[in-house]
């Protein structure tokens, strides 16, 4: 069994990095993770919980294809927390595939940092146990090596969603400062519009005066 932990500071407050969490997956860091899909969803007790199929790529040398056998698609099962309150995401995901030979868990904690509450901390654990086959210890080596160079693409992933996010915020901001200089054109056009009609009618009005005044 390998252990393997991290710790990463995003500087970027908890509410986007979270929901970049969810918006994670396609990203062009890692594009072993093919899809993600929604099996369940509820909230209780004001905490979301959130059950999601992740379909992505293993890549095996060829040589442990004899030991473990061989997939084109590998499935896991991630199961997530988000407690808005104490401010913190958890996400546990565990191996579908290759379930009888290789066991991955992995939890992912994202909260505030301690002493900055503009920036994130994420902390990682993955377990790695490789059992019923020969050279378990030296495939474990490879599984944690792996997770290693991954968790490092996914936070590069984030920040490549957060980034797609902030552009977002940006355009919407851009389209309600055109909305509402539209919008007071328009009011200023309208009320122009009106001052001119009443003018219209006060001469058209002291025209009909002058006239009956006359006859």
């Amino acid at each position: 069994m390998k252990i393997w932990t991290s710790e990463h500071i995003f500087n970027h407050p908890w509410e986007t990095v979270t929901q970049a969490a969810w918006r994670k997956y396609p990203n062009p860091m890692t594009p072993s993770i093919i899809g993600t899909d929604v099996v369940e969803r509820r909230v209780v007790d004001g905490v979301l919980h959130t059950h999601r199929l992740v379909q992505s790529k293993w890549y095996f040398p060829k040589w442990t294809h004899a030991l473990i056998g061989t997939a084109k698609t590998c499935f896991a099962s991630e199961r997530s927390t988000v407690d808005p309150d104490r401010k913190q995401m958890v996400l546990k995901t565990n191996n579908l595939t290759f379930c009888r030979n290789i066991s991955v868990d992995e939890v992912l904690y994202y909260e505030p940092h301690p002493s900055d509450s503009t920036k994130t901390l994420l902390k990682q654990e993955a377990t790695v146990t490789v059992y019923g086959v020969p050279l378990s210890h030296y495939m474990e080596d490879i599984l944690t090596s792996t997770i290693s160079t991954n968790a490092g693409k996914g936070r590069q992933g984030l920040e490549w969603v957060i980034g797609l996010i902030n552009t977002e915020v940006q355009g919407i901001a851009r389209g309600t400062d055109e909305l509402i200089h539209n919008t007071r054109r328009s009011i200023d056009e309208v009320t122009e519009s009106a001052r001119k009609s009443m003018d219209e009618i006060s001469t058209q009005a002291a025209k009909a005066a002058k006239a009956m005044h006359i006859t």
